[in-house]
């Protein structure tokens, strides 16, 4: 089948499935989780393949550690499965209600996008939450995953499939691609596709947004900063800096650079230093840095580098408002953090930063949809659009207005015969 009949396909299943009441798109979700379990061990042997492969064409480390699958990646999808059941209905809210006129009611409503393509890396978690995110929010999916997952991919998307369509989910909604070509003509579809979520380097989320006229929501590198103010608790900074760099360094929370304020230095990067050691992080200091510690030079590449990996630069600054400047210039808008006992200065950095997601006395690895109750994450969005920051199922979701009457007619108003009232109402729609 070629892509545009998937597509094409797609289209008709998101429209039946945007009519889906909550039980039943429920009861697809706990049959997703279910078989999934069931199929823990094909999964994981189809994992295993991908692994062996992988290691022959000398993949990454990083990208390895994405790519692996086992009980326990099992487990925590299915959680997030069972996170995503619990969560309010997200389509039919009705997000405003006015009355424009005795009789005359409008009503603002959350409903699905429609189609939405992911084009995402060699983790095949991301292909069961996003996947499961587009069922919950009542869109249709194609996705493509990255070419070292293809075993993966394929039987993880096989049986989300299937136990849903045995459920009465509508047949199509759930689509694989696996190629460059794939991608190439879904980019040309803009009569079947209402969103493309691309995941990766900016350079690919540009060459997206340049070749198609379908919506693009990018998620770009994930350069995120911790700055460590001068009125830090220093116990609590050295945790948080450790956290967002190493607790897991292959993902687009982790912190690439540590920013720190010169006043503390002396006391705190030692204390930095031997802690990252403990993780064998490569510490990459600026001159300030390398005059206190022993570490590699940093050079202008390195503050603008994504390294997803046990590597970390370190800077040294005068001021917050210096902090402040160097994420601004050399960030993603991804996630920055500052570590201070000063809730004024905290005020000040989480507005004059300009990310989707800033943080005051906490680790950069919260920025993630399923930590922030979402239900998981389609992706990070650091475009200004309608979703910013983790992408959970608002971001899926738009709206419609619907306007309920009782044979009126725009001439009475135009001639002054009626007069709008614009009063809002506090009511759900209920057609």
């Amino acid at each position: 089948m070629t892509v545009k009949q998937l597509a094409a396909n797609a289209k008709a299943a998101a429209i039946k499935l945007a009519a889906k009441k909550e039980a039943d798109k429920n009861k697809a979700l706990a049959a997703i989780a279910k078989t999934l379990q069931e199929n823990s061990d094909a999964i994981i042997s189809a994992n295993q393949k991908d692994l062996e492969k992988a290691e022959l064409d000398n993949l990454d480390k990083p990208l390895l550690k994405r790519l692996k699958f086992d009980q326990s990646k099992i487990d925590t999808v299915c959680s997030g499965i069972e996170s995503l059941i619990k969560l309010e209905e997200p389509v039919g809210k009705t997000l405003c209600a006015t009355e424009l006129d005795n009789g005359l009611e409008l009503y603002k409503v959350s409903c699905p996008l429609g189609v939405v393509g992911v084009i995402f890396e060699s983790r095949p978690d991301a292909l069961v939450q996003i996947s499961t995110l587009c069922l919950k929010s009542g869109n249709s999916a194609l996705l493509k995953g990255g070419s070292e997952a293809m075993n993966t991919n394929r039987i993880l998307a096989k049986l989300i499939s299937e136990a849903s369509i045995e459920v009465g989910i509508p047949d199509g909604w759930i689509n694989l691609l696996e190629t460059r070509d794939d991608v190439s003509a879904m980019l040309d579809l803009d009569e079947y596709i209402d969103l493309i979520v691309p995941r990766g380097s900016n350079e690919f989320v540009q060459y997206i947004m340049k070749n198609t006229n379908i919506a693009v929501m990018g998620h770009a590198d994930g350069i995120c900063h911790v700055y460590i103010d001068d009125q830090a608790d220093l116990g609590m900074a050295l945790d948080i800096a450790v956290d967002s760099k190493c607790q897991y360094p292959a993902v687009c929370n982790a912190a690439e650079t540590l920013l720190i304020n010169r006043a503390i230095a002396p006391d705190f990067l030692p204390a930095l230093k031997a802690a990252l050691e403990t993780q064998n992080c490569e510490l990459r200091g600026d001159s300030g840095v390398l005059e206190i510690i022993n570490a590699k030079a940093a050079s202008e590449k390195d503050w603008a580098t994504e390294y997803l990996d046990y590597i970390v630069s370190v800077k040294l600054v005068d001021s917050m408002q210096e902090a402040i400047d160097h994420i601004n210039k050399y960030g993603s808008g991804h996630t920055d953090a500052i570590v201070t006992a000063n809730k004024d200065r905290a005020r000040d950095f989480m507005t004059l930063v300009d990310s989707g997601d800033v943080f005051w006395n906490a680790s950069t690895r919260f920025s993630d949809g399923f930590r922030y109750g979402l239900g998981a994450e389609v992706g990070i969005s650091t475009n200004k659009i309608h979703a910013r920051g983790p992408v959970g199922l608002e971001g899926l979701l738009i709206y419609k207005w619907k306007l309920i009457g009782n044979g009126h007619i725009v001439s009475d108003y135009s001639s002054g015969k009626k007069a709008f009232t614009h009063e809002k109402l506090k009511k759900d729609c209920t057609i």
